[in-house]
């Protein structure tokens, strides 16, 4: 895996931006699943794996012989699973089950794949979905199929698995599931409300997935990327009760103005559901396995407020689980290092969480990059603050980079160099303006995936 220790800051950075990347280090190093299940994961195939303090997987139901625990690896523990850091993990518990022999599919994002001893890894397109997410969540329903009453089965899930884990619901093509997907990600819809209506267009998500592990020992691993580690939104919760409806997804559509641009057979379908004629996901709870969370965006913005006091800052957090929209939300953020700069001493304004960006031009970036933009344009001129804004998973929107580090010079020299940073900024292009400052954070796939991390520095008066 690309991991934290990869990232290599600019040559000679001055103090700030070097303290930023060894904060943001620290953030990425806390998500990280590989130490986490070393610490965790315990006990042994005979006598049952623990996680922790809990039962890895649920125990077999009284007299159902079945379902007794495996004595040896001559009994597989099945891996599934999708998401961009669902490799990772793979590889993280097939290092922690030693002993164990493992089969399985998991689909990742191109260029996150990891080997996995004996589980097939695919590849397929993020954010946007293509054919290769319908072709491999095909291969891996049909598998999940096949996997005996009885067998221990861990569904490995992690932030992208939205768009990779992707199987329309009948009578809608792929392209129609695609064209409506684009539309969401570009009206300024969160991911719940995204989730709301990818839930109801598909045959595996929103719990649907949960009859096929049904009479077998399952549980889940979660690395969370949203907001409240609401299960029923990370990876739009194909294995966790759905607790949304074909209405509410009709009313997302009516509140973002999508209704005349989705295509018929999304609208007729939602409508359908929302009228009552198509049934609703499953809901009950009763069916679901049990879901671990093994890593959240509130784990590595502690660990990067832990590093920036020991490096000497006094910290703040400016907001945990944080939403809204990027250029609001980053404008009030650096008003808040400004007036930090003006302190006496050192200090560092940290935050976590999702932002929303509404995409209305035609450029190149992410809800980071962007974030950094907006933060460059209200800091200019004031020479003592730096910020960094990245994805924990290492790419932010469909660009090659993390996020992006700036100062109160860069949308300075932006315009030296012959930019138009405003420019860039309406037409959302903030990557271009990053790759001729040199300004861009990249990182290559991370190995987890915990949703954005926000860190500000001042040395103060």
């Amino acid at each position: 895996m690309t991991g934290a220790a990869d990232i290599a800051p600019a040559p000679d950075p001055p103090r700030l931006r070097r303290d930023l990347h060894r904060i943001f280090r620290a953030g990425l190093s806390a998500a990280d699943p590989a130490p986490i299940l070393a610490r965790r994961l315990g006990g042994s195939a005979r006598a049952g794996w623990t996680l922790g303090d809990s039962a890895l997987l649920p125990p077999a139901p009284a007299g159902d012989s079945a379902l007794r625990p495996s004595a040896g690896a001559g009994d597989p523990v099945f891996l599934f699973g999708a998401g961009k850091a669902a490799a990772a993990l793979g590889r993280a518990v097939a290092r922690g089950l030693e002993g164990e022999t493992l089969s399985g599919r998991i689909i990742v994002k191109r260029g996150h794949g990891e080997d996995v001893p004996g589980v097939r890894i695919e590849e397929a397109a993020h954010p946007v979905p293509d054919e290769a997410s319908v072709a491999a969540t095909r291969r891996l329903v049909d598998d999940l199929r096949q996997v005996p009453r009885g067998a221990r089965i861990l569904f490995l899930l992690t932030g992208g698995a939205s768009a990779l884990l992707v199987a329309p619901a009948p009578g809608i093509r792929f392209a129609e599931k695609a064209r409506t997907n684009e539309l969401l990600l570009a009206s300024g819809a969160d991911i719940h409300e995204i989730n709301t209506v990818r839930k109801h267009l598909s045959a595996v998500k929103g719990g649907q997935l949960m009859p096929l592990v049904a009479g077998r020992r399952a549980a889940v691993l979660v690395i969370s990327d949203v907001v409240g580690d609401d299960l029923t939104s990370i990876g739009s919760g194909p294995v966790t009760p759905d607790p949304t409806t074909f209405r509410e997804a009709v009313a997302v559509l009516h509140r973002y103005r999508l209704d005349p641009e989705v295509p018929d057979a999304v609208r007729k379908r939602l409508e359908a559901g929302a009228a009552g004629h198509i049934a609703e996901t499953p809901s009950d709870a009763r069916s679901a396995p049990p879901h671990h969370i093994l890593a959240s965006n509130r784990q590595s913005l502690d660990a990067a407020a832990a590093e920036a006091t020991e490096l000497g800052y006094r910290t703040l957090v400016f907001g945990r689980d944080l939403t809204g929209e990027v250029g609001a939300t980053a404008r009030a953020f650096a008003a808040r290092l400004a007036e930090l700069a003006a302190d006496a001493g050192p200090s560092a304004l940290l935050a976590g969480g999702e932002l929303t960006l509404r995409v209305t031009g035609d450029g190149r970036g992410g809800r980071a990059q962007e974030f950094a933009l907006v933060v460059a344009r209200e800091l200019d001129g004031t020479a003592r603050a730096a910020v960094l804004a990245a994805g924990t998973d290492g790419s932010d929107g469909p660009t090659d980079a993390a996020g992006a580090v700036v100062d109160g010079g860069s949308w300075r020299r932006a315009s030296e160099l012959g930019l138009d940073p405003a420019a860039a900024l309406a037409r959302n292009d903030s990557w271009t303006v990053f790759q001729r400052t040199g300004e861009l954070l990249r990182t290559g796939p991370t190995g987890t995936n915990v949703m954005d991390l926000m860190v500000g520095l001042t040395p103060g008066r």
